[in-house]
């Protein structure tokens, strides 16, 4: 299981979709999915102005976990995901998460599970600043 686990990483520097398909490739998948996760210029009806991540010292261990969760209930050949910490800009990528696996359908309820379970289990916090002037935190741990 670990040799599918190829890339994980909370990182304070900018994401590359390039480089997490690079590390999902394998010749025995017919079928990648990729979620790319950018910060949108409203939440709720409001627009967004700046927003920030933060993320506990043991995020990247609780992401090991969801991950080798993802691996061990899904046929992957191989699963990465990364999520950007500190400020980012509209339409900057905020996280991406990729699996490959044998059949398309496989890999899109992969991804999907990667990035609903990275959401809801992963200590990460989300700090967003409106137009208006108003401020909310929001837990990723859903």
């Amino acid at each position: 299981m670990v040799d599918v686990i190829r890339l994980l990483g909370i990182r304070d520097t900018p994401l590359s979709v390039d480089e997490v398909l690079g590390a999902v490739e394998d010749h025995a998948a017919g079928g990648t999915a990729v979620f790319v996760g950018t910060v949108r210029e409203q939440d709720g009806g409001r627009p967004v102005t700046l927003l920030s991540y933060s993320a506990h010292p043991s995020a990247e261990e609780h992401l090991r976990r969801v991950a080798e969760k993802v691996a061990a209930d899904h046929q992957v050949t191989a699963l990465a995901a990364v999520h950007r910490v500190g400020d980012l800009r509209l339409g900057e990528i905020a996280v991406v998460v990729a699996a490959a696996c044998p059949h398309r359908a496989e890999a899109f309820d992969a991804c999907r599970r990667l990035i609903d379970d990275l959401k809801h289990e992963v200590p990460i916090w989300k700090h967003q600043v409106f137009a208006d002037g108003g401020a909310e935190w929001v837990g990723a741990c859903e």
